[in-house]
Formats: structure tokens, sequence, C-alpha cells
């Protein structure tokens, strides 16, 4: 009798064991989403994605990425599958991930569905806000196994960003554009992270009504709007060229009291642990506007 109870016994442990060791997240749309073990094989299908698994300490796990995934500089030196708008999926599948990170709203959802169907784990990352930046790191880290090292970058980010809240929360209000496209001509709204960058930093975000999160509009709005800033961040890391054609436009208060700024597009226009980065420099930014007015 007692053989057979132990008979019985073991495979429920086992079972028990198994579900113990299950790692287990809530990605950001909603979903559940449960490993048997730490990911060892990781694709990234934005750039920025590939920067959070990172930073969250799971570089040395991911054998894959799609391009312009450019940092850290070992990002650089990952197999390509593709663009984050029209994936290669044989050379997904020839990876063998066990986790893929995709970009809800900028992944081609079809392409990503089938890779699904092929029963392969997806995490769907959409991080909107300064929190959503660190509690990614935190579920990045324990998807991978790297808590300690995710938990230490989340912290980090969270008390930086503290800090510019404080610092700024009664400083003198600016109005913002920020220009996030030259053409066509688009900006962001208030439920974007560069939305919140600017509100941290004690700026107005003009177009913050619009429904859209990353919406087109004209120059004759700008015009309308008037704001005491511009702020854009150009083509490259160091290429302010975006400001300049607003200068014919003499009579606006940012061209007049000389706020046009340019802030580097990777570390603002990223969810990633740069954006405390970004949102330090257009905080300074937004100091030298209002020791001009």
């Amino acid at each position: 009798m007692r053989v057979l109870r132990w008979g019985l016994l073991l495979p429920m442990l086992a079972l028990f064991h198994t579900a113990m060791a299950a790692v287990c997240v809530t990605d950001d749309t909603q979903r559940e989403l449960c490993l048997e073990k730490p990911a060892s094989r990781i694709i990234a299908l934005s750039p920025g994605a590939t920067e959070l698994l990172f930073a969250a300490g799971a570089g040395e796990q991911m054998v894959g990425a799609v391009s312009f995934s450019d940092y850290p500089p070992a990002a650089k030196k990952l197999p390509r599958v593709g663009s984050y708008k029209r994936l290669d999926l044989e050379a997904v599948l020839a990876l063998k991930p066990d986790l893929i990170v995709a970009w809800h709203s900028g992944n081609p959802l079809p392409q990503v569905e089938r890779l699904q169907a092929l029963g392969l784990p997806v995490y769907y990352s959409e991080p909107r806000r300064f929190a959503d930046v660190s509690t990614t790191l935190e579920r990045f880290a324990r998807l991978a196994g790297t808590e300690q090292v995710g938990q230490g970058a989340a912290d980090a980010f969270r008390a930086g960003i503290d800090v510019l809240r404080e610092r700024y929360a009664d400083a003198a209000k600016v109005s913002v554009f920020y220009q996030v496209w030259e053409e066509p001509l688009m900006t962001v709204n208030r439920e974007h992270l560069i939305s919140e960058a600017i509100q941290v930093c004690g700026g107005v975000n003009v177009f913050a009504d619009l429904p859209t999160l990353a919406p087109r509009i004209s120059k004759e709005s700008v015009l309308e709007k008037n704001p005491q800033a511009i702020v854009a961040g150009g083509m490259g890391e160091d290429d302010p060229g975006w400001l300049d054609p607003w200068r014919q436009f003499a009579t606006l208060q940012a061209v007049k009291n000389d706020n046009l700024f340019f802030v580097s597009p990777s570390t603002l226009q990223r969810p990633t642990p740069q954006m405390l980065t970004g949102a330090r420099t257009l905080c300074r930014h937004l100091d030298s506007a209002r020791a001009r007015q």
C-alpha cells in the first residue's frame, strides 16, 4: 500500500514542482504569459524592446532583433529578423526563440499572431507612461531570470523621474510643440510618453488633446497654437535640422525668444531608461525658455 501511495504521490509532486517553477507575467495587453523556465533565446521586434531587454540584464539571452536596434552597441551584432513594420518570419523561426517580445501598436499583428499560432510565446509590449518603463524592466527580468539586474534598473529609473517631478512641480508653465517627424509633420498627444516628459518638466503639450497617439498636423495649426518652445528630435543623434524651417516664422513666440531645441531622438522617442537622459535634457531646455520670457 505504501509503495502504491508513493507511486501516486511522486507524479503529483513533479507536477507541483513544474507549476512552481513556471515564470508568469502579465503583458501590456493584460494577457498572462507563462514560461516553463526563464527564456534563453529571446527575439525583440522593436528597437525599444531590444534596449529594454538589455537594460533588464537579458542581453546574453538575445538571439535576434529588428533593424535599427542599435543600443547598446552589443545590439548591433544581433541577427536581424526584418524591420518592425515587416518581419522576416523564416528568420524568426530559424533562430528557434523561446520568447518573442512584440510591439503591439507597431508590429504587423497578423505576422505576430502567425508566430503565436505556431506555438511561440509572445509578450506584447506597449509602455505608455514612465511607470510602465519600470514595470516592463521588472517583467523582462523575470522572464529572463535576471531579476537583480532588472530591479536595479527599474528602481534607478523611478528614482530619477521622481527627482525631476519634484524639482519642476511648481515651475512656471511653458507651452511646447514637440515635432516627432517632419514630412509629414507629426507630433504626440497626451497619451504618449514624450507628452509625460513635457509635463514632468513643467511644460504643456499644445497638441495634448488630439485623439491620435502620433497625429499628423499642419504648419498652420502650429502657428495658431503659437508655442513658447519648439522641440524636435531630428533624423539623427546630432541633427537639429528640423528646427531650421521654423525660423522663417518670426511671429512665433518660440522663434522670437530663440526657444528652438533639439533632443537626441534615441533618448526621448524610445520607451527605455534612456528617457531619463532625454527628460533631463528637455527640462534644461525648458528652463532656458523660462529665463527668456
